[in-house]
């Protein structure tokens, strides 16, 4: 018999907000904001990516670029996913060859999400500088990649995952780690 998942709250929303503050002035104090674009990886990178590029363009005066990424095709194991998978939409807004991009996703794991989401990229040009932002880091990597900006780093056990929820899907903001607890 499987009892419920346990759940911790890691940050509420007072504190995701402090951290994507946190992350866009990040980006704002690491380059040039003329030639910046966010790029939101589907589904929740998209909402987290609208909304530093907010902090930003509040701060900054001017508005940010934002597109989103649907790497559903680009996968390492699309033949793995079913057969009929749900495909999102890809929007750039423009050419990116020569922009500092940063691709904004919610959760960094094992690093097959990002590799996809760069291959990606690839096909609509070629960027000067390309940036991850991620709001929580679990570790695990499978390939060598690293984010640039962090909201939270965190250690996360066998049977566990963490969770982001984001009020555009979910109602609420948040950031929870998930244990799946099994009991006979």
């Amino acid at each position: 018999m499987s009892t419920p998942d346990m759940k911790t709250l890691l940050l509420d929303g007072p504190g995701v907000e402090q951290a994507l503050s946190r992350m866009a002035r990040e980006i704002m104090d690491d380059g040039v904001i003329e030639d910046l674009m966010l790029v939101g990886i589907h589904r929740r990178g998209v909402e987290l990516a609208e909304r530093i590029a907010a902090l930003i363009s509040e701060t900054a005066g001017r508005q940010i670029k934002t597109g989103s990424l649907d790497i559903t095709l680009y996968r390492d194991d699309f033949d793995q996913i079913g057969p009929r998978p749900v495909i999102g939409s890809t929007a750039i807004p423009g050419d990116i060859n020569g922009l500092r991009v940063v691709i904004v996703d919610d959760v960094l794991y094992t690093g097959r999400t990002v590799k996809a989401a760069l291959t990606e990229l690839a096909d609509f040009g070629r960027p000067r500088r390309v940036e991850l932002c991620v709001l929580a880091d679990r570790g695990g990597r499978e390939l060598p990649i690293q984010a640039d900006h962090v909201g939270i780093a965190v250690e996360v056990g066998e049977g566990e995952r963490v969770e982001v929820r984001v009020p555009e899907l979910d109602d609420e903001l948040s950031v929870t780690l998930v244990s799946s607890s099994e009991s006979e």
